[in-house]
């Protein structure tokens, strides 16, 4: 699950927020899936270069969320129901993923189908040099 997490040691955002909102993004937009399993805190914080203590923090603030549930033998998954809590949880902070948090779910998503960086950057300019599609609505 640690595709397409990262900290930005520039962000004044803590650590800890900016993975949790990352991980509400993966879980609201698809990129990962109820029952996925969470990588073990000590492995997923050596990976991204942070202490034990701030990966958690960002567990212990998702299951108190309801987004993750924690078993001593099966570890921490994503929880039932979580991808609502995740897209109610991102709409309640700011009325909706902001153009970031949307960002870095496409691009996990792309990288987990496989796609490379050039790829996805060619697919992101072909977007935006299309004309804007209707809006949807409710029905469709």
């Amino acid at each position: 699950m640690s595709v397409g997490l990262r900290v930005d040691a520039g962000d004044p955002t803590p650590p800890y927020e900016q993975l949790r909102r990352q991980v509400l993004v993966h879980v609201a937009t698809g990129v990962v899936t109820e029952g996925a399993r969470m990588p073990p805190v000590r492995q997923l914080a050596a990976d991204l270069g942070v202490a034990a203590g701030t990966v958690a923090r960002t567990y212990k603030e998702l299951e108190a969320s309801g987004i993750v549930r924690t078993a001593r033998r099966a570890g921490t998954t994503i929880a039932a129901g979580a991808a609502e809590l995740a897209r109610s949880s991102l709409a309640v902070a700011d009325s909706g993923p902001g153009v970031d948090e949307l960002a870095l779910g496409f691009v996990a998503t792309a990288r987990a189908a496989g796609a490379g960086d050039a790829a996805i950057e060619a697919a992101v300019r072909s977007a935006l040099s299309r004309p804007d599609p209707p809006p949807r609505t409710p029905a469709q």
